[in-house]
């Protein structure tokens, strides 16, 4: 493996690019959020299917994350690191090239493929350019700052673009970027591969749960207008039961599995994936309805509602750093709960929202109220997915709790956009007036959403054991079944 000499400036410049990928891969997340309204109006999305533009990218992004990871260190970070740039570049033009929904669709899901060889690469990447442990930790700090601020970053560049010049340009800003990355990546990072036996790629479990979700949000989606329970809505779910229980099958069974079931058998993992499964679900729904409704009920432009979204971004960042102090006070169990307590009023503060809303009541309150509850609940989420697996095992940890963050928010969004689409209908059918039959449909996901955050919460409560920590030490607050003793000399 050919490394970076500890003295050379190369590692920096490396750092930049491979930083500046993440960003865009980050925020490529929030950024079509604000152009969903132009890119429904101009290729003809139908309510329902318009979630598939966020979807389409979750779901390739999250099923091929890991698979990705694997990938690049069979044949070689840099060469995939490339080839990742190259399908996300190639994919964000063939979005706005076509005028059809079906091809927009599909663009999205090569982006998100490409996204699955990138984010994993760059990480490791980081990883083994940076040797020495302490600049390691400056990069991750860099890293993290940076892709901390793609999401914030993304609702605002979204508003700009598509005000100033048009929704195509939401994807095509990616073009030069990825361009440019391709071609210095040579320059600046050296090749690198593991030098043990290369593992077998397990392609079959990546497809069939790539696959299996797939289907079942096809079929949540597809269900409003062939109806819950026609043959077509409940074979599509059979077809998706059937690939994701021969995804467990074949995970159970492989020598060389895509995801490590084993990981499971710690209390932590198994409570952070699932409180970031279902809190993700909450998250992209608040971000969905949110511009939608700034855009089609309140009548804000593009760049007016990026520029709503940016406080809840910036609280986002500042309350992540804060958690970390929090998370040695009061555990990892009581900050989780906290954070995903506080969301859940948040967004049942959303559900008040009215056709002739005001901007600090119905907007920037509830942001701000989330932003602290997201920042909290995420960082929590993230100190309990590795506080008990041991070192070898941090990066698959690392790795598992994204993909599920990907996938929640993609699941989510189908289940709660498919929900809300409906009693829209019902009330426009109903004669209705349309803003106030949208605004209701509006609420209605909201509350499913501030729900959700609550039985994310709920579940942490159970299933965390109700532990006290023996005494302050390095250790208090890492693991979410351990409080600190500052919780009044009990567990919470």
């Amino acid at each position: 493996m050919t490394q970076i000499s500890p003295t050379s400036s190369r590692r920096w410049w490396a750092l930049a690019l491979l930083a500046t990928t993440q960003f865009i891969v980050v925020l490529d997340m929030t950024i079509v959020n604000v152009a969903l309204p132009s890119i429904k109006d101009a290729v003809g999305f139908s309510d329902h299917g318009l979630q598939w533009v966020v979807n389409a990218y979750l779901l390739t992004f999250g099923g091929f994350l890991l698979l990705g990871g694997r990938i690049a260190d069979l044949v070689g970070r840099r060469r995939v690191f490339v080839l990742g740039q190259l399908v996300f570049g190639l994919a964000s033009l063939a979005v706005g090239l076509t005028e059809m929904a079906g091809m927009v669709v599909a663009a999205r899901a090569a982006q998100g493929l490409g996204a699955a060889l990138l984010a994993p690469t760059a990480l490791s990447l980081v990883a083994t350019i940076f040797t020495n442990p302490d600049e390691r930790n400056r990069a991750m700090g860099v890293w993290a700052a940076v892709a901390g601020s793609g999401g914030a970053v993304g609702v605002l560049l979204g508003g700009i673009l598509t005000d100033q010049l048009s929704w195509e340009w939401v994807f095509w800003v990616n073009v030069p970027v990825a361009l440019a990355a391709a071609a210095l990546t040579p320059l600046v990072i050296p090749e690198s591969r593991d030098e043990q036996p290369s593992p077998k790629l397990d392609i079959t479990g990546a497809v069939t749960v790539t696959g299996g979700l797939l289907l079942f949000v096809y079929a949540l989606v597809s269900s409003k207008s062939v109806g819950r329970t026609s043959l077509h809505t409940l074979a599509l779910l059979a077809a998706a039961v059937l690939l994701l229980a021969a995804f467990l099958v074949i995970e159970r069974r492989s020598a060389h599995p895509l995801v490590e079931l084993r990981l499971f058998r710690h209390r932590s993992v198994s409570v952070a994936n699932l409180a970031m499964l279902i809190f993700s679900a909450s998250m992209f729904t608040m971000m969905y309805f949110l511009s939608l409704y700034m855009q089609q009920v309140l009548g804000y432009t593009p760049l007016q509602t990026g520029l709503a979204f940016l406080p809840q971004g910036i609280g986002i960042i500042v309350f992540s750093q804060i958690a970390g102090t929090l998370l040695g006070r009061l555990g990892t169990r009581s900050t989780l709960t906290t954070g995903l307590g506080v969301a859940s009023v948040s967004l049942a503060w959303f559900a008040g929202i009215s056709t002739d809303g005001n901007f600090a009541v119905d907007v920037l309150g509830p942001s701000v109220l989330y932003s602290v509850g997201a920042g909290l609940a995420f960082v929590a989420i993230a100190s309990a997915a590795v506080s008990e697996v041991p070192a070898e095992d941090s990066g698959l940890a690392s790795g598992l709790i994204n993909v599920n963050q990907q996938i929640g928010s993609a699941l989510g969004l189908a289940v709660v956009a498919t929900l809300a689409a409906s009693h829209t209908d019902r009330l426009a059918e109903g004669a209705i007036p349309g803003p106030l039959a949208l605004t209701s449909g509006f609420r209605f996901g909201y509350l499913l959403g501030a729900a959700l955050a609550a039985l994310a919460a709920l579940f942490v409560v159970i299933a965390a054991p109700r532990t006290r920590a023996p005494g302050r030490t390095e250790e208090a607050g890492r693991s979410i079944d351990t409080e600190s003793p500052t919780s009044n000399g009990r567990s919470s």
